[in-house]
């Protein structure tokens, strides 16, 4: 499934300033918020709708609402938790799983440490939440989780990507969405996306 990278001028208006070394914590966690919602309106435009009978003030007419089945949104801790509130203002109804992986820094492989998800997440569209798509192992990782627990549909919501780690969804897991605002040079010799923004995590949170 091809990757979408979203060149929106709102998206890319924002992803500057996510960049900006010298964006505070306290914007860059709601501009991460905000790039999420935009990022949310695109990865959902293909979901399947029906007509049903509505009555306005003034007559009763057909309008389409989404049908099929519901959504779980995962958030791959930490980072991923900044994206969460983006995606349950337009989904509200989501269900939440959690995912907890960290890289190890002279592998590159993820280690995990928590993983809780919807026990009906087989009956729904995933969303998983990862700010950067690096090495992309840690998110195939992610992706194999939930898959394993009977998700049969899912995508991948994330700010920026680095090519490699693109190519290691699309040949581990060709039937996942990938929805990005970004997709950079590449990755440096410590596993980082340049030019990226730096560790998404410590910037949300404060802890670099």
């Amino acid at each position: 499934m091809p990757v979408i990278e979203v060149k929106h001028p709102l998206v890319q208006h924002k992803l500057s300033y996510l960049r900006d070394k010298d964006t505070p914590t306290v914007h860059f966690r709601k501009l991460v918020e905000e790039v999420t919602l935009l990022l949310t309106y695109e990865a959902t435009k293909d979901l399947p709708t029906e007509d049903v009978d509505i009555e306005t003030p003034l007559e009763v007419a057909p309008m389409p609402r989404i049908s099929g089945k519901k959504v779980a949104v995962c958030p791959i801790l930490r980072a991923g938790l900044g994206m969460l509130d983006g995606v349950l203002t337009l989904i509200s109804g989501a269900r939440v799983g959690f995912i907890g992986l960290y890289r190890d820094e002279e592998t590159l492989q993820p280690v995990e440490y928590y993983v809780k998800l919807p026990q009906d997440v087989a009956d729904r569209d995933v969303i998983l939440l990862d700010p950067m798509l690096a090495t992309g192992n840690s998110t195939a990782h992610a992706v194999q989780l939930v898959k394993d627990a009977g998700a049969t549909s899912v995508r991948l919501l994330a700010i920026i990507a680095a090519p490699e780690g693109v190519e290691n969804i699309q040949s581990n897991h060709p039937d996942v969405m990938i929805v990005v605002a970004a997709i950079d040079r590449a990755l440096n010799e410590k596993g980082y996306i340049v030019p990226g923004l730096g560790d998404a995590g410590d910037r949300l949170y404060g802890t670099k």
